[in-house]
């Protein structure tokens, strides 16, 4: 048996009124842009909630004040995928809130070392029909984003793994 060292993870998928959606431009190490959710990894002695929350706070200045529903799990088993790691487990917790300016409580320089470089809020239209050249992630975001607002809530949360 392989034991793999998997990079933990929380994002919030932050919609507001209207089904916008607040993504994060980043770039990755191997120099590609991806639209990412606001989050990050679970620090040593963090629960998922404490540590979304710390990350929303950081990103985009968002203070959560509820407990969100966990909706989708994906697990990415790929050692390219985060430095460091053999690949990542991203838990997503759905928040419904009023749109906002992201206002990150890290610096300029702090946003950078996280690779962050924008902010918006995407109408539902624009994820599905989202010709790049950047990527949305996860990949699957065209098709589940728009699944996720048209059902109930789900429970217990989606599986996004990709086969492997």
């Amino acid at each position: 048996m392989s034991f793999r060292r998997l990079r933990h993870s929380v994002r919030a998928l932050l919609v507001d009124p209207d089904d916008r959606l607040l993504l994060c431009r980043a770039r990755t190490p191997d120099g590609y842009t991806v639209w990412i959710t606001p989050g990050g990894g679970i620090e040593t002695g963090e629960t998922p909630l404490e540590a979304l929350a710390r990350e929303l706070v950081e990103e985009v200045g968002f203070e959560l004040s509820t407990e969100p529903s966990h909706v989708w799990h994906s697990t990415i088993i790929s050692p390219d995928h985060v430095p460091g790691f053999d690949g990542i487990i991203n838990d997503y917790f759905l928040i419904r809130t009023a749109q906002f300016v992201p206002s990150p409580t890290l610096t300029a320089d702090e946003l950078a070392q996280e690779n962050l470089t924008a902010f918006r809020w995407w109408e539902r239209s624009e994820i599905i029909g989202y010709p790049g050249p950047d990527l949305l992630a996860p990949r699957s975001l065209a098709s589940d984003y728009p699944r996720l607002l048209d059902s109930p809530v789900p429970n217990p949360p989606i599986d996004l793994s990709p086969p492997r």
